[in-house]
């Protein structure tokens, strides 16, 4: 625990990738409760809205965790990587405040307006404010990317002094690297998201609940949306290896020249990355694999409608596969951000001069603090989606009317005359 850089680098690896998890469920659930409750706006149907509520609780309950894991980490930023805010801030930290300002107080203000709206605003209001929330998650998602795809491509910048300066917004806003990103991780949370109402779903049916038609409906809902993103996730992953760095791939030729280029430029060292890179490489083309071939039984089981509520065995398989897609996306993360070292920004700046100068003791503080917080956070998180989840769409309180004796009570408050 004397390696502050280390340490520093495995803090930002925990929290970041928790904070990943929450993103991905956010992103999908928001795109699926917002269908869902337009079908419910357009149709009128009750069954549809009982769905939004029972959905759009579990998503609320992610989202607001999510949220804390988020501003927490942002404080890593300042306290472990103060080179890098010196060196690349001027660039670096302007899709971060384009997400701030222009997504996520945004975001954040019209789900408040979406969760106390319920039966105050009129409906197709309504109906506008979840979809601003799904936009919004998805721009502050992009911009995000934006941030790391120029970590991984630098580009539209100039150095001055040692200091990176923006000298082309287009560039930096329109990087393959961030675009290609954000459609795979965008599919990827939709994927998360139908894996996620198919394993719930699946429990209900399984126990033999007496809302078949809510969680069969459900069911294939999320099944529908594994099957239309689990083939664009691959493709725009792939899309991405024409624009990986030549060192991601340890073994060949081109990343050996290049590991020498950079020793030449930048003086002797290590330019090849660890071995963890191209293993996580592989575990996330396994997983999508398997994911691939349960699309394929879902397909083939919707053709025969009632097995998606009857199969009990498929049902368990759904159950099991929910953490699957979390396993391929971290997987997938570890080989992009691993398979960049050691640079922080590839080929501007090394992760050695992006640590901010601060001793062992410091950053072991930082690291220990920082982690039991977040494992506290994800427990807490998986706990509320388990128990909500299980109490089914009669335990669902979001926008619900108050139980009738509440309700009468607070009539009658409201009518007895005060003095």
């Amino acid at each position: 625990m004397d390696d502050p850089l280390m340490l520093a680098r495995l803090q930002f690896a925990l929290t970041a990738g928790s904070h990943f998890l929450f993103v991905a469920l956010t992103l999908g659930l928001a795109t699926l409760v917002a269908l869902m409750q337009t079908r419910a706006t357009l149709s009128g149907n009750a069954l549809h809205a009982r769905m939004t509520r029972f959905w759009g609780q579990l998503y609320v309950i992610n989202y607001a965790v999510g949220i804390v894991t988020g501003l927490v980490m942002e404080f890593q930023f300042g306290m472990n990587w103060g080179g890098m805010s010196s060196l690349v801030g001027q660039v670096f930290g302007v899709p971060l405040a384009m997400e701030t300002v222009v997504a996520f107080f945004v975001e954040s203000t019209f789900l408040g307006l979406w969760i106390f709206g319920w039966d105050r605003l009129n409906r197709w209001v309504h109906l506008g404010l979840i979809w601003v929330v799904t936009l919004t998650a998805y721009l502050s998602a992009y911009f995000i990317l934006v941030a790391n795809g120029w970590m991984q491509r630098p580009v539209g910048y100039e150095m001055r002094d040692g200091v990176a300066h923006l000298t082309d917004l287009g560039a930096l806003l329109t990087n393959p690297t961030a675009v290609l990103a954000f459609l795979h991780v965008g599919f990827g949370g939709l994927l998360t998201a139908g894996l996620f109402m198919a394993g719930v779903s699946g429990y209900h049916l399984f126990r033999r609940t007496a809302e078949v038609e809510f969680f069969g409906r459900s069911m294939r809902m999320g099944l529908l949306a594994l099957v239309v993103a689990v083939f664009p996730v691959v493709v725009f992953g792939g899309m991405q290896f024409q624009y990986v760095q030549p060192t991601k791939h340890r073994s060949s030729d081109e990343a050996k020249a290049a590991a020498a280029d950079f020793a030449a430029r930048f003086g002797p060292g290590d330019y090849l990355p660890p071995g963890l890179a191209s293993a996580a490489e592989g575990v996330m083309a396994m997983v999508w694999s398997l994911l691939f071939l349960l699309a394929i039984v879902a397909l083939v089981k919707a053709a025969f409608g009632g097995w998606l509520v009857r199969g009990r065995i498929f049902h368990v398989v759904v159950m099991a596969a929910v953490p699957l897609p979390y396993v391929a996306m971290l997987s997938g993360w570890v080989f992009r951000e691993v398979g960049r070292q050691p640079w922080a920004v590839y080929g501007v700046l090394r992760t050695e001069d992006a640590l901010s100068g601060v001793g062992p003791g410091l950053i072991t503080a930082s690291f220990v603090v920082f982690t039991g917080l977040f494992a506290v956070l994800v427990a807490v998180n998986a706990w509320l989606l388990a128990r909500f989840a299980r109490r089914g769409p009669e335990g669902a309180r979001l926008g619900a009317a108050p139980p009738p004796d509440e309700a009468s009570g607070a009539s009658a408050a409201a009518l007895t005359p005060t003095f």
